[in-house]
Protein backbone atom coordinates (compact mmCIF):
# COMPACT_ATOMS: atom_id res chain seq x y z
CA UNK A 1 0.00 0.00 0.00
CA UNK A 2 1.34 3.54 -1.25
CA UNK A 3 2.17 5.35 2.18
CA UNK A 4 0.23 8.69 2.56
CA UNK A 5 2.31 12.49 3.51
CA UNK A 6 -0.29 13.23 6.61
CA UNK A 7 0.02 14.34 10.36
CA UNK A 8 -3.02 15.18 11.77
CA UNK A 9 -4.69 18.52 11.93
CA UNK A 10 -5.05 20.18 15.27
CA UNK A 11 -7.27 23.06 16.42
CA UNK A 12 -6.26 25.54 19.28
CA UNK A 13 -8.88 27.90 20.37
CA UNK A 14 -7.78 30.27 17.60
CA UNK A 15 -8.36 29.28 14.33
CA UNK A 16 -5.88 26.65 12.81
CA UNK A 17 -3.43 28.40 10.49
CA UNK A 18 -1.91 26.12 7.11
CA UNK A 19 0.48 27.41 5.22
CA UNK A 20 0.48 27.57 1.04
CA UNK A 21 2.37 24.26 0.26
CA UNK A 22 1.66 24.29 -3.50
CA UNK A 23 3.29 26.52 -6.27
CA UNK A 24 1.16 26.79 -9.14
CA UNK A 25 0.54 28.98 -11.47
CA UNK A 26 -1.98 31.81 -11.27
CA UNK A 27 -4.74 32.55 -13.42
CA UNK A 28 -5.32 35.88 -15.07
CA UNK A 29 -8.28 36.71 -13.13
CA UNK A 30 -7.27 35.51 -9.67
CA UNK A 31 -4.88 37.33 -7.33
CA UNK A 32 -1.37 37.23 -7.21
CA UNK A 33 0.47 34.17 -5.92
CA UNK A 34 0.64 34.24 -1.76
CA UNK A 35 -2.37 36.96 -1.11
CA UNK A 36 -4.50 36.31 0.87
CA UNK A 37 -8.17 34.71 0.99
CA UNK A 38 -10.46 37.43 1.20
CA UNK A 39 -13.06 38.76 3.79
CA UNK A 40 -15.22 40.00 1.41
CA UNK A 41 -16.19 38.44 -2.26
CA UNK A 42 -14.00 40.09 -5.16
CA UNK A 43 -16.85 43.61 -6.24
CA UNK A 44 -18.23 42.34 -9.33
CA UNK A 45 -22.26 42.70 -10.36
CA UNK A 46 -23.51 39.19 -10.84
CA UNK A 47 -24.37 37.94 -14.11
CA UNK A 48 -28.15 37.81 -14.99
CA UNK A 49 -28.93 33.64 -15.27
CA UNK A 50 -32.12 31.50 -14.94
CA UNK A 51 -34.46 32.42 -12.23
CA UNK A 52 -34.63 29.74 -9.01
CA UNK A 53 -38.26 27.91 -9.17
CA UNK A 54 -40.85 29.44 -7.12
CA UNK A 55 -41.43 26.62 -5.18
CA UNK A 56 -39.13 24.38 -3.89
CA UNK A 57 -38.34 21.47 -1.03
CA UNK A 58 -38.77 22.79 2.12
CA UNK A 59 -37.05 19.85 3.93
CA UNK A 60 -35.10 21.44 6.86
CA UNK A 61 -37.69 23.92 7.12
CA UNK A 62 -40.40 26.31 5.10
CA UNK A 63 -37.71 29.13 4.97
CA UNK A 64 -35.53 27.03 2.98
CA UNK A 65 -37.51 26.26 0.23
CA UNK A 66 -38.08 30.02 -0.57
CA UNK A 67 -36.09 31.93 -3.33
CA UNK A 68 -33.69 34.35 -2.05
CA UNK A 69 -31.59 34.87 0.04
CA UNK A 70 -32.86 33.98 4.03
CA UNK A 71 -31.27 35.03 6.73
CA UNK A 72 -32.54 35.82 10.53
CA UNK A 73 -30.10 38.81 11.82
CA UNK A 74 -30.66 39.74 15.64
CA UNK A 75 -28.88 42.83 16.96
CA UNK A 76 -25.22 43.36 16.59
CA UNK A 77 -25.59 40.29 13.48
CA UNK A 78 -23.05 40.95 10.56
CA UNK A 79 -24.51 41.56 7.43
CA UNK A 80 -23.73 38.68 4.66
CA UNK A 81 -21.13 39.07 2.33
CA UNK A 82 -21.87 41.68 -0.51
CA UNK A 83 -21.47 40.66 -4.10
CA UNK A 84 -22.43 36.96 -3.80
CA UNK A 85 -23.28 35.22 -7.25
CA UNK A 86 -24.08 31.88 -6.07
CA UNK A 87 -27.15 30.60 -7.43
CA UNK A 88 -27.34 28.85 -4.82
CA UNK A 89 -25.41 28.48 -1.29
CA UNK A 90 -25.88 27.27 2.67
CA UNK A 91 -24.48 27.99 5.50
CA UNK A 92 -24.96 25.34 8.84
CA UNK A 93 -23.16 24.36 11.68
CA UNK A 94 -21.81 21.09 11.53
CA UNK A 95 -22.64 20.05 14.72
CA UNK A 96 -25.89 21.33 15.44
CA UNK A 97 -27.52 20.91 12.27
CA UNK A 98 -28.77 25.03 12.65
CA UNK A 99 -28.59 26.24 8.93
CA UNK A 100 -27.78 30.24 9.78
CA UNK A 101 -28.06 31.72 6.05
CA UNK A 102 -29.09 30.13 3.12
CA UNK A 103 -29.87 31.06 -0.47
CA UNK A 104 -31.96 28.76 -3.07
CA UNK A 105 -30.86 25.89 -0.78
CA UNK A 106 -32.78 23.33 -2.24
CA UNK A 107 -32.31 24.44 -6.49
CA UNK A 108 -31.65 21.25 -7.58
CA UNK A 109 -28.53 22.20 -10.36
CA UNK A 110 -25.80 19.87 -11.64
CA UNK A 111 -23.64 19.15 -8.90
CA UNK A 112 -19.84 17.98 -11.02
CA UNK A 113 -17.48 16.30 -8.51
CA UNK A 114 -19.34 17.54 -5.16
CA UNK A 115 -21.27 14.29 -6.03
CA UNK A 116 -18.20 12.23 -5.42
CA UNK A 117 -19.07 13.07 -1.61
CA UNK A 118 -21.96 11.14 -1.94
CA UNK A 119 -20.02 8.49 -4.16
CA UNK A 120 -17.75 8.34 -0.76
CA UNK A 121 -20.30 8.35 1.61
CA UNK A 122 -21.99 5.18 0.14
CA UNK A 123 -19.13 2.89 -0.84
CA UNK A 124 -16.20 3.53 2.16
CA UNK A 125 -17.59 1.13 4.06
CA UNK A 126 -18.09 -1.74 1.95
CA UNK A 127 -14.54 -1.70 0.25
CA UNK A 128 -11.50 -2.85 2.94
CA UNK A 129 -8.93 -0.32 2.19
CA UNK A 130 -6.28 -3.15 1.77
CA UNK A 131 -7.70 -4.78 -0.95
CA UNK A 132 -6.24 -4.94 -4.38
CA UNK A 133 -7.55 -4.70 -7.77
CA UNK A 134 -6.06 -5.42 -11.29
CA UNK A 135 -7.18 -3.10 -13.59
CA UNK A 136 -9.12 -3.95 -17.25
CA UNK A 137 -9.89 -2.00 -19.93
CA UNK A 138 -13.77 -2.30 -19.20
CA UNK A 139 -13.19 -0.75 -15.69
CA UNK A 140 -12.15 2.35 -17.50
CA UNK A 141 -13.82 2.63 -20.58
CA UNK A 142 -17.19 4.39 -19.35
CA UNK A 143 -14.92 7.46 -18.07
CA UNK A 144 -16.44 10.25 -20.25
CA UNK A 145 -14.12 12.87 -21.83
CA UNK A 146 -12.24 15.58 -20.63
CA UNK A 147 -12.52 13.74 -17.51
CA UNK A 148 -10.64 14.64 -14.51
CA UNK A 149 -8.18 11.49 -14.16
CA UNK A 150 -5.06 10.41 -11.63
CA UNK A 151 -3.90 8.47 -14.64
CA UNK A 152 -4.33 4.64 -13.55
CA UNK A 153 -3.19 2.35 -16.00
CA UNK A 154 -4.69 -0.37 -17.34
CA UNK A 155 -2.96 -3.91 -16.40
CA UNK A 156 -1.82 -2.71 -13.08
CA UNK A 157 -2.74 -3.32 -9.36
CA UNK A 158 -4.26 -0.66 -7.35
CA UNK A 159 -5.32 -1.10 -3.33
CA UNK A 160 -9.15 0.54 -2.66
CA UNK A 161 -6.60 3.29 -0.58
CA UNK A 162 -4.11 4.21 -3.36
CA UNK A 163 -8.28 4.81 -5.72
CA UNK A 164 -9.50 6.43 -2.81
CA UNK A 165 -6.72 9.18 -3.18
CA UNK A 166 -7.23 9.08 -6.12
CA UNK A 167 -10.98 10.18 -5.54
CA UNK A 168 -10.67 12.59 -3.09
CA UNK A 169 -7.59 14.21 -4.23
CA UNK A 170 -7.57 14.43 -7.89
CA UNK A 171 -11.29 13.88 -8.19
CA UNK A 172 -10.16 10.98 -10.60
CA UNK A 173 -12.86 9.59 -12.48
CA UNK A 174 -11.36 6.80 -13.22
CA UNK A 175 -10.61 5.80 -9.80
CA UNK A 176 -14.32 6.48 -9.20
CA UNK A 177 -14.84 4.17 -12.29
CA UNK A 178 -12.60 1.36 -11.04
CA UNK A 179 -14.26 1.26 -7.28
CA UNK A 180 -17.25 1.21 -8.69
CA UNK A 181 -16.50 -1.98 -10.78
CA UNK A 182 -15.02 -3.57 -7.34
CA UNK A 183 -18.74 -2.39 -5.94
CA UNK A 184 -20.68 -4.66 -8.73
CA UNK A 185 -20.86 -1.88 -11.66
CA UNK A 186 -21.96 1.46 -12.70
CA UNK A 187 -25.55 0.87 -12.73
CA UNK A 188 -25.51 -1.51 -8.91
CA UNK A 189 -23.50 2.02 -7.44
CA UNK A 190 -25.47 4.41 -9.08
CA UNK A 191 -28.62 3.02 -7.78
CA UNK A 192 -26.73 2.05 -4.37
CA UNK A 193 -26.19 6.35 -4.57
CA UNK A 194 -29.97 7.18 -5.04
CA UNK A 195 -31.31 4.77 -2.17
CA UNK A 196 -27.99 6.23 0.32
CA UNK A 197 -29.09 9.74 -0.49
CA UNK A 198 -32.99 8.91 0.19
CA UNK A 199 -31.53 7.71 3.61
CA UNK A 200 -29.84 10.96 4.56
CA UNK A 201 -33.00 12.77 3.17
CA UNK A 202 -31.40 14.12 0.57
CA UNK A 203 -34.53 14.41 -1.60
CA UNK A 204 -32.98 17.27 -4.35
CA UNK A 205 -30.76 14.68 -5.88
CA UNK A 206 -31.14 12.59 -8.88
CA UNK A 207 -27.63 10.42 -9.62
CA UNK A 208 -27.61 9.39 -13.27
CA UNK A 209 -23.27 8.87 -12.67
CA UNK A 210 -21.69 8.41 -10.08
CA UNK A 211 -18.57 10.82 -10.53
CA UNK A 212 -20.82 13.44 -11.30
CA UNK A 213 -19.75 13.96 -14.85
CA UNK A 214 -22.80 15.85 -16.86
CA UNK A 215 -25.74 13.68 -17.50
CA UNK A 216 -29.22 14.70 -18.49
CA UNK A 217 -31.40 14.56 -15.14
CA UNK A 218 -28.54 14.75 -12.75
CA UNK A 219 -28.95 17.48 -10.24
CA UNK A 220 -28.57 18.02 -6.80
CA UNK A 221 -28.74 20.93 -4.14
CA UNK A 222 -26.38 23.14 -2.01
CA UNK A 223 -28.99 21.47 0.98
CA UNK A 224 -28.63 17.87 0.15
CA UNK A 225 -24.65 18.38 -0.62
CA UNK A 226 -23.96 19.35 2.71
CA UNK A 227 -26.12 16.75 4.06
CA UNK A 228 -23.64 14.16 2.42
CA UNK A 229 -20.46 15.87 3.92
CA UNK A 230 -21.87 16.17 7.07
CA UNK A 231 -22.52 12.16 7.14
CA UNK A 232 -19.05 11.53 5.27
CA UNK A 233 -17.41 13.50 8.27
CA UNK A 234 -18.57 10.98 10.64
CA UNK A 235 -16.46 8.53 9.11
CA UNK A 236 -12.72 7.94 9.89
CA UNK A 237 -11.43 7.57 6.47
CA UNK A 238 -13.59 9.79 4.42
CA UNK A 239 -12.23 12.66 6.76
CA UNK A 240 -8.26 11.11 6.40
CA UNK A 241 -8.72 11.33 2.70
CA UNK A 242 -11.02 14.82 2.51
CA UNK A 243 -8.22 16.55 5.12
CA UNK A 244 -5.25 15.40 3.04
CA UNK A 245 -3.30 17.80 0.63
CA UNK A 246 -0.65 15.25 -0.76
CA UNK A 247 0.43 11.87 -1.09
CA UNK A 248 2.06 9.65 -3.47
CA UNK A 249 0.32 7.23 -5.94
CA UNK A 250 1.58 4.19 -7.76
CA UNK A 251 2.69 4.96 -11.49
CA UNK A 252 4.37 2.79 -14.02
CA UNK A 253 6.93 -0.55 -13.20
CA UNK A 254 9.98 -1.34 -15.25
CA UNK A 255 10.86 -4.89 -14.81
CA UNK A 256 12.77 -5.60 -11.98
CA UNK A 257 12.50 -2.32 -10.31
CA UNK A 258 10.19 -1.17 -7.68
CA UNK A 259 7.25 0.56 -8.81
CA UNK A 260 7.41 4.40 -9.32
CA UNK A 261 5.50 6.54 -7.52
CA UNK A 262 4.48 10.43 -8.84
CA UNK A 263 2.58 13.33 -6.04
CA UNK A 264 -0.68 14.09 -6.42
CA UNK A 265 -2.03 17.01 -4.90
CA UNK A 266 -5.35 17.67 -3.42
CA UNK A 267 -7.40 20.29 -5.90
CA UNK A 268 -9.26 21.66 -2.59
CA UNK A 269 -7.77 25.15 -3.32
CA UNK A 270 -8.64 26.53 -0.07
CA UNK A 271 -6.60 23.83 1.53
CA UNK A 272 -3.78 23.80 -0.83
CA UNK A 273 -3.08 27.55 -1.32
CA UNK A 274 -3.33 26.83 -5.15
CA UNK A 275 -3.63 29.56 -8.00
CA UNK A 276 -2.96 31.99 -5.51
CA UNK A 277 -5.37 31.56 -2.30
CA UNK A 278 -3.93 31.88 0.83
CA UNK A 279 -5.21 28.41 2.69
CA UNK A 280 -8.14 29.17 4.56
CA UNK A 281 -7.98 29.43 8.41
CA UNK A 282 -9.34 26.03 10.35
CA UNK A 283 -10.25 24.18 6.88
CA UNK A 284 -10.47 20.78 6.49
CA UNK A 285 -12.03 19.49 3.53
CA UNK A 286 -14.56 18.97 1.54
CA UNK A 287 -15.00 19.05 -2.24
CA UNK A 288 -14.85 21.08 -5.29
CA UNK A 289 -15.63 20.27 -8.51
CA UNK A 290 -16.59 21.74 -12.32
CA UNK A 291 -18.02 20.77 -15.54
CA UNK A 292 -19.75 22.79 -18.35
CA UNK A 293 -23.18 22.50 -17.21
CA UNK A 294 -22.65 22.83 -13.55
CA UNK A 295 -20.22 25.55 -13.30
CA UNK A 296 -18.01 25.32 -10.05
CA UNK A 297 -19.13 24.40 -6.96
CA UNK A 298 -17.49 23.48 -3.09
CA UNK A 299 -18.59 22.32 0.04
CA UNK A 300 -15.88 23.35 2.70
CA UNK A 301 -15.69 22.37 6.65
CA UNK A 302 -13.56 24.58 9.06
CA UNK A 303 -13.30 24.88 12.68
CA UNK A 304 -12.74 27.90 14.80
CA UNK A 305 -12.45 27.70 18.50
CA UNK A 306 -15.44 25.31 19.26
CA UNK A 307 -17.27 26.32 15.90
CA UNK A 308 -17.46 24.12 12.80
CA UNK A 309 -19.02 24.90 10.12
CA UNK A 310 -19.88 23.72 6.47
CA UNK A 311 -20.44 26.17 3.85
CA UNK A 312 -21.86 24.66 0.16
CA UNK A 313 -21.73 27.38 -2.90
CA UNK A 314 -22.98 26.34 -6.39
CA UNK A 315 -22.19 28.05 -9.68
CA UNK A 316 -20.94 31.19 -8.81
CA UNK A 317 -21.56 33.61 -11.71
CA UNK A 318 -18.46 36.24 -10.76
CA UNK A 319 -16.36 34.48 -13.14
CA UNK A 320 -12.69 32.87 -12.89
CA UNK A 321 -11.41 30.11 -11.35
CA UNK A 322 -11.38 31.36 -7.72
CA UNK A 323 -14.76 32.76 -7.65
CA UNK A 324 -16.27 29.66 -5.69
CA UNK A 325 -13.37 29.91 -3.25
CA UNK A 326 -13.70 33.10 -2.56
CA UNK A 327 -17.37 33.30 -2.21
CA UNK A 328 -16.91 30.01 0.11
CA UNK A 329 -14.41 31.97 2.34
CA UNK A 330 -16.18 34.96 2.49
CA UNK A 331 -19.23 32.79 3.90
CA UNK A 332 -17.55 31.26 6.19
CA UNK A 333 -16.16 34.48 7.94
CA UNK A 334 -19.42 35.94 8.14
CA UNK A 335 -21.30 32.05 9.89
CA UNK A 336 -18.28 32.14 12.09
CA UNK A 337 -18.80 36.12 13.21
CA UNK A 338 -22.85 35.62 12.92
CA UNK A 339 -22.95 32.69 15.15
CA UNK A 340 -24.97 33.14 18.21
CA UNK A 341 -26.44 36.66 16.64
CA UNK A 342 -28.69 35.04 14.02
CA UNK A 343 -31.90 32.82 14.44
CA UNK A 344 -31.63 29.68 12.49
CA UNK A 345 -33.72 29.75 8.75
CA UNK A 346 -33.67 26.07 9.19
CA UNK A 347 -31.99 22.69 10.15
CA UNK A 348 -30.18 20.04 8.20
CA UNK A 349 -32.23 17.31 9.20
CA UNK A 350 -30.94 13.41 10.56
CA UNK A 351 -31.49 10.25 8.37
CA UNK A 352 -34.62 8.58 8.40
CA UNK A 353 -32.98 5.79 10.63
CA UNK A 354 -32.00 8.11 13.09
CA UNK A 355 -34.82 10.22 13.19
CA UNK A 356 -36.98 8.51 16.28
CA UNK A 357 -38.90 11.35 17.11
CA UNK A 358 -42.64 11.15 17.52
CA UNK A 359 -43.26 13.70 15.41
CA UNK A 360 -44.41 14.36 11.93
CA UNK A 361 -43.77 11.80 8.97
CA UNK A 362 -40.39 11.33 6.65
CA UNK A 363 -40.10 13.84 3.75
CA UNK A 364 -41.57 12.05 0.51
CA UNK A 365 -39.42 11.90 -2.73
CA UNK A 366 -41.14 11.92 -6.37
CA UNK A 367 -37.89 9.41 -6.93
CA UNK A 368 -39.26 5.82 -7.02
CA UNK A 369 -36.29 4.29 -5.99
CA UNK A 370 -36.15 2.44 -2.60
CA UNK A 371 -34.92 3.93 0.57
CA UNK A 372 -33.64 0.78 1.54
CA UNK A 373 -29.48 1.87 2.55
CA UNK A 374 -28.60 1.55 6.16
CA UNK A 375 -26.70 4.84 8.14
CA UNK A 376 -23.37 3.94 7.67
CA UNK A 377 -21.50 5.77 10.34
CA UNK A 378 -20.57 4.28 13.65
CA UNK A 379 -21.22 6.70 16.91
CA UNK A 380 -23.82 9.31 17.16
CA UNK A 381 -22.56 11.78 19.24
CA UNK A 382 -19.21 10.39 18.75
CA UNK A 383 -15.97 12.74 18.78
CA UNK A 384 -13.59 11.65 16.39
CA UNK A 385 -10.02 13.08 14.91
CA UNK A 386 -9.57 14.20 11.18
CA UNK A 387 -6.59 13.70 9.99
CA UNK A 388 -4.88 15.65 7.43
CA UNK A 389 -1.94 15.13 4.75
CA UNK A 390 1.05 17.13 4.44
CA UNK A 391 -0.22 20.01 6.90
CA UNK A 392 1.51 21.66 9.83
CA UNK A 393 0.22 20.20 13.26
CA UNK A 394 0.01 22.55 16.34
CA UNK A 395 -0.16 21.66 19.79
CA UNK A 396 -3.65 21.48 21.11
CA UNK A 397 -7.42 19.88 20.51
CA UNK A 398 -8.28 17.82 17.57
CA UNK A 399 -10.44 19.02 15.15
CA UNK A 400 -13.40 16.96 15.66
CA UNK A 401 -17.37 16.93 14.64
CA UNK A 402 -20.10 15.63 16.50
CA UNK A 403 -23.26 14.48 15.45
CA UNK A 404 -26.18 15.56 17.06
CA UNK A 405 -29.37 14.51 15.13
CA UNK A 406 -32.31 16.90 16.04
CA UNK A 407 -35.01 15.11 17.39
CA UNK A 408 -38.90 16.36 17.80
CA UNK A 409 -41.10 18.24 15.36
CA UNK A 410 -37.82 20.14 14.14
CA UNK A 411 -36.02 16.75 12.47
CA UNK A 412 -38.49 16.09 9.98
CA UNK A 413 -39.53 17.82 6.29
CA UNK A 414 -41.97 17.49 3.91
CA UNK A 415 -41.37 18.29 0.05
CA UNK A 416 -43.05 20.34 -2.16
CA UNK A 417 -43.82 20.11 -5.84
CA UNK A 418 -41.32 21.78 -7.94
CA UNK A 419 -42.35 23.90 -11.24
Amino acid sequence: MVSVKKTVVTVMSAALVLPGILAAPAHADDPKPGGKAPTQVPAKAPEKGPAPPAQMSTVGGARLGQPGAQVNLLPGAPQLPGNLTGRSWIVADAESGEVLAANNAHWRLPPASTLKMLFADTLLPTLPKDKVRTVGYEDTEGVGPGSSTVGIKEGFDYTVHDLWLGVFLRSGNDAVHVLAAMNGGIDKTVKDMQAHAEELQALDTHVVTPDGYDAPGQVSSAYDLTLFARSGMQKKDFREYAGTASAKFPGMQKPGKPRETFEIQNTNRLMTGAAGLAPYKGIAGVKNGTTTQAGSTFTGIAQRGDRKLLVTVMNPSAGGGNAVYHETAALLNWGFEAAGKVKPVGELVPPKSADTGPHGSPAQSHDSSPAAAEEQSGGFGTALAVTGGALVALAGGVFVVNRRWPRGPRGRGSRRPQE
